[in-house]
């Protein structure tokens, strides 16, 4: 007999069980005003260079995803956070392109810590990691499949980079990914729009509204069973 062909689709709504949320960076070092990322530049050429990622930070980003964490709290669905942070005090063992582009947040550290407005509560995992791709410099693989996870749900710092390689190595690993549009950000708007046209082909891409539905959808038909 002739084998049944499969149907395969990105658009697939969340699934009770199957879906996480994954919060990129949000931490001190990048989302806090103080944080290191600022901490030796001019307060003249923080306003042209970080001028428009703070807005968008501290307007929509971080409002945004506080409201999506609410949501997956509430329906269960598990949390995830990963943070640029080293394993040392020096960083000895950060990637290789971390050490080029001068990216060190020490164990333990301040900048380390995730923003008091996304902080894990209860015992949500957290997953440091020491390079762009959680995918790469963290264990998250192994953690989402003993999870049962299939669906990952991405929001975070920055869009063309941090975010966009754990879009891609999560894809190539065989999750379904939605990245949240509204719930990212990057240093310009227009280096975010070519991010997420980019990312099209490789992910589902919903603003944080839509989510919302979604996530009251598989609160309701939890409390259904």
């Amino acid at each position: 007999m002739p084998a049944v062909k499969t149907l395969y689709s990105r658009e697939i709504a969340l699934l009770p069980d199957q879906a996480a949320l994954l919060l990129i960076d949000m931490q001190n070092y990048c989302c806090h005003p103080d944080g290191g990322l600022y901490r030796n530049c001019p307060a003249e050429e923080r306003t042209t260079r970080y001028g428009w990622y703070r807005r968008q930070l501290d307007g929509v980003v971080i409002p945004n995803l506080q409201r999506l964490v609410s949501e997956c709290r509430q329906s269960d669905v598990e949390v995830l956070h990963t943070n640029i942070e080293a394993l040392t005090t020096d960083g000895r063992e950060q990637s290789l392109d971390y050490r080029i582009s001068g990216i060190l947040v020490p164990k333990g550290s301040w900048d380390g810590q995730p923003i008091d407005a996304l902080a894990p509560i209860c015992d949500e995992i957290r997953l440091p990691k020491t390079a762009s791709s959680v995918f790469n410099a963290t264990h998250i693989d192994y953690v989402l499949r003993n999870l049962g996870v299939t669906q990952l749900v991405i929001g975070g710092v920055v869009t063309d980079q941090c975010v966009e390689s754990a879009v891609r190595d999560a894809c190539d690993r065989g999750y379904l990914v939605t990245l949240v549009t509204d719930g990212c950000t990057t240093f310009t708007p227009e280096r975010h729009r070519n991010s997420l046209t980019a990312l099209a082909g490789y992910c589902r891409q919903r603003p944080t509204e839509v989510l919302i539905d979604e996530f009251r959808g598989l609160r309701d038909r939890t409390s259904l069973r």
